[in-house]
């Protein structure tokens, strides 16, 4: 099981502002691309955001659904693959003084992800964790410093140093 944390310089409600937005998913989530809400009112349970994920030159087109939500604090995930399989990603929020401390937790539910989920693939699984709660912590920590313009600044990559966790 994949669990990654990260202490991130914006409040719980800021970083909960960037979650619960379907058009920044792309953003700060690794590998995917042309996310749009496809079902229901993003994050409420059993809304759903389609997108693009690639993986290499293959293009696969693939569906989150949200099973649970709690406004401010959890986020839990079904990311649906096609043949690789679905998993269960839990992002839960929690105060850290004036910050937020943000914990990932990402495991295998079905298929082949499943099957195949070994300590290898566990490696890979942080790597992406560190780099999406890099670009997370960006945009939220942009955002609550009110810097510019928070896309534009969002979609130029975490800052030298950034990933601290």
């Amino acid at each position: 099981m994949a669990i990654r944390h990260r202490l991130i310089e914006a409040s719980p409600q800021q970083v909960w502002d960037v979650l619960a937005a379907s058009d920044r998913y792309g953003e700060w989530v690794v590998g995917t691309a042309k996310s749009r809400p496809c079902r229901g009112n993003w994050p409420e349970v059993d809304a759903a955001l389609t997108y693009e994920f690639r993986l290499g030159p293959a293009t696969l087109t693939n569906e989150t659904v949200v099973r649970r939500c709690e406004e401010g604090s959890a986020l839990e995930l079904e990311a649906i693959a096609g043949p690789l399989g679905t998993a269960r990603i839990a992002i839960e929020l929690r105060p850290w003084g004036e910050h937020c401390l943000v914990i990932v937790d990402e495991h295998p539910l079905r298929g082949t992800g499943g099957r195949l989920h070994n300590v290898a693939v566990e490696g890979l699984i942080q790597l992406r964790h560190r780099t999406m709660l890099a670009r997370l912590a960006e945009i939220c920590e942009t955002y609550a410093n009110g810097d510019g313009d928070r896309r534009e600044r969002a979609t130029a990559g975490p800052r030298r140093g950034a990933d601290r966790a």
